[in-house]
């Protein structure tokens, strides 16, 4: 069984997918990006879209009764991998103790996103 979770917190989303999907015990978040759900522009920098990006999670996560101490897996896609420890010191606010098992590599062009 799936359940779709949608909030309109975050942004929503520009393309033909859902916010996210539980189904069963496991809740499925697509991709989120630094865009600002009121102004449906992307943030300027990578901080500010990094922490966009994990506000946007954060929602979802609220709208499926969930908190980010939920979270099991984590992918980062970068545009530019020289941007790693930057993003690294905004995910650290998000993620204190018990971190989720991550993978983060850089991706060449991803929807949307620019420096």
């Amino acid at each position: 069984m799936k359940k779709i979770i949608s909030t309109h917190k975050g942004a929503a989303p520009l393309f033909p997918y859902s916010q996210a999907v539980l189904a069963d015990n496991t809740l499925y978040i697509s991709g989120q990006i630094g865009l600002d759900a009121a102004t449906i522009q992307l943030r300027n920098g990578v901080e500010a879209q990094t922490q966009q990006a994990m506000e946007n999670v954060g929602h979802i996560l609220e709208a499926a009764g969930m908190a980010f101490t939920d979270v099991a897996k984590l992918t980062v896609l970068l545009a530019d991998m020289n941007d790693f420890a930057k993003v690294n010191d905004v995910y650290k606010t998000f993620f204190t103790g018990d971190f989720p098992a991550r993978v983060a590599y850089q991706a060449a062009a991803l929807p949307m996103v620019r420096d």
